[in-house]
């Protein structure tokens, strides 16, 4: 049971590490914290420094999710029947160290790609049709929001179709809710018509 707890400690430290902020620096770009949207998620970052930057970070936002899941799914096997529980409690700190980092005065980014990596090593095949869903989305609309809210309303429907895990099922309900709540002035810039397509360098644009 002790390692249950050091395993949600370290995911939410984890899930609180700023990659986008971090490969900003290490690039020397602006702080996405203060240019573009003010948003240290991958997309901010690829307008303001490009494919390279934008990738760096969406991998490393995707892993900091992955990680302590992995750790978990197959390292707490002393849960015994609370084991998947077990696992989704390290999802959601990694999470929740995504959108409330200690390192940043608790404002963080909008969990999808932290969420996406706690879904793939729970249910890669989930994963692969939110992938899937989102590239297809993105291609017809180029707005990274739209994406974005299109697979985080899907998430739970591909959770109950390609997982047997009610309690996965239930996780990823709350990811969603968590996605679509961190999105909600981007579903007031889609009502308004106001949210922008994704292209590189476009500095100071609203980033989804």
């Amino acid at each position: 049971m002790s390692a249950f707890f050091l395993l949600i400690i370290l995911a939410y430290f984890l899930g609180a590490i700023p990659f986008g902020l971090v490969v900003a620096k290490l690039m020397g770009g602006p702080d996405p914290r203060t240019a573009g949207s003010g948003n240290i998620g991958a997309a901010n970052v690829y307008r303001l420094l490009g494919r390279n930057a934008g990738a760096f970070t969406l991998f490393g936002d995707i892993m900091k999710g992955a990680v302590p899941v992995f750790l978990g799914r197959f390292g707490l096997t002393d849960l015994g029947g609370w084991h998947e529980a077990g696992v989704a409690a390290v999802g959601l700190a990694a999470v929740a160290g995504h959108i409330w980092p200690i390192y940043l005065g608790f404002r963080g980014g909008k969990a999808v790609a932290t969420s996406f990596g706690v879904v793939l090593v729970i249910s890669p095949p989930a994963a692969a049709v939110l992938a899937a869903l989102y590239v297809l989305v993105w291609q017809r609309w180029r707005i990274s929001s739209v994406a974005s809210l299109a697979a985080a309303w899907a998430l739970p429907a591909a959770m109950g179709l390609l997982s047997a895990s009610k309690i996965y099922l239930l996780l990823s309900a709350v990811l969603s809710a968590f996605i679509l709540w961190r999105h909600q002035e981007n579903i007031v810039r889609l009502c308004r018509a106001q949210e922008p397509e994704l292209r590189a360098g476009e500095g100071e644009t609203q980033d989804p």
